[in-house]
């Protein structure tokens, strides 16, 4: 299944501007076929492969000086000892762009590498499963993996492996999981929190964990692509302000799969529908910022009084959006009712807009829906975001 990915041209200009290029997100993101179709000239090597890997761990040295440059060398974070000799050959001949192409599924040992070999020489991006821009389409039930695209009669097999081939693998390579029952559980507790304040004590205490060992599966989860932290907007707007992120997964699918979902119309009816919509919207928003080479920037609002924007995303010249997703075909006033509270105490230019599920018969073109606000299909915000 080949789709071109949105962040290539970000990518092809970056490998003119820096020695190397570090690709990260998460396994099956589509990384590998990624840079191998932006750079069709480069050599591959994969970390993963127990000959290659013996011979990187053996004589990083001439391991690297046998690669022909340009070079893919996939998952690199299995042999984090390769960062200050790739930096020494870059230093040697500094003039030299685009030669190094690294991917990696853990940030843990992978960023830290980059932090203190590959400052200054290395253009850092995140790679997320495909967009909605990407594919010209959405599925809530099956998300974005490309392999779950490809083939979408096996996706309920597919996130089954993926869940125990990432448990076997990436979770026990970063943090040390003696119960691989008691982590299946989290993640199925976490993903019926999808959507909600990160609350650690109430995950830990059913699990019988402590909340620090929660903390740190979650920040596994975070560093390895899988799930979202969204934090309060930090301006105050005169009232007083929760200080909790939400935590959102990264693939609606994966999520749904959590949830024990296999059929669209169960998953419509159930209560969790609200909050895989918001988790898709809050994925796609994202996904949008990476790929076009910019800063990840989103937020939610909530004060203390209970007043709740689902997301803030801070644009150009200081203007604001202040979103309402809503997974509804049909849009009230009411629905917007957060935002025309909150624009009471806001000075500078804001676009207020309730985001829904919209339908056959809905245009892409924002309306009207009461002063301040409009609404607008989900198709439409994302081909205009």
């Amino acid at each position: 299944m080949k789709i071109r990915r949105q962040i290539d041209s970000q990518l092809a200009g970056a490998a003119t501007a820096f020695p190397a290029l570090v690709l990260t997100g998460p396994r099956r993101a589509g990384k590998t076929t990624c840079l191998r179709q932006v750079f069709p000239r480069a050599s591959y090597s994969l970390l993963e492969d127990p000959d290659i890997l013996a011979r990187v761990k053996a004589d990083p040295r001439a391991w690297l000086e046998e690669l022909r440059r340009p070079a893919i060398i996939d998952e690199i974070q299995n042999a984090p000892e390769l960062f200050p000799y790739i930096r020494a050959r870059i230093d040697a001949a500094p003039r030299k762009m685009g030669q190094w192409l690294l991917t990696g599924s853990q940030d843990f040992s992978l960023m830290e590498g980059v932090t203190e070999s590959m400052a200054g020489r290395a253009a850092l991006f995140h790679l997320l499963p495909f967009s909605f821009r990407e594919m010209g389409r959405w599925d809530l039930l099956r998300g974005g993996f490309p392999e779950v695209q490809a083939k979408p009669r096996a996706a309920s097999i597919w996130f089954r492996s993926y869940v125990q081939t990432y448990l076997e693998r990436d979770v026990r390579a970063v943090t040390a999981v003696r119960d691989l029952t008691t982590f299946r559980r989290f993640l199925a507790l976490l993903a019926s929190r999808n959507g909600q304040m990160l609350d650690k004590t109430d995950l830990a205490a059913p699990l019988g964990v402590s909340v620090p060992t929660i903390g740190q599966w979650i920040s596994v989860l975070e560093t390895t692509g899988l799930v979202l932290l969204v934090p309060p907007y930090f301006e105050n707007f005169g009232k007083r302000l929760v200080k909790t992120p939400k935590l959102y997964w990264t693939d609606t699918g994966l999520l749904c799969s959590l949830l024990g979902f296999e059929d669209r119309r169960a998953l419509e009816r159930s209560t969790f529908i609200g909050g895989v919509f918001e988790a898709f919207l809050a994925s796609e928003i994202v996904k949008n910022q990476l790929n076009a080479g910019r800063l990840r920037e989103l937020y939610y609002f909530r004060d203390h009084q209970g007043l709740e924007i689902d997301f803030v995303i801070p644009g150009k010249n200081g203007r604001l959006a202040f979103v309402e997703a809503k997974w509804s075909r049909t849009v009230l006033p009411e629905m917007a009712r957060g935002i025309v509270s909150l624009l009471k105490n806001v000075k500078q230019p804001v676009r207020g807009l309730v985001v829904h599920r919209g339908g056959p018969e809905e245009g892409t073109a924002p309306r009207s829906l009461t002063p301040g606000v409009k609404a607008i299909s989900v198709e439409g915000f994302l081909r205009a975001e």
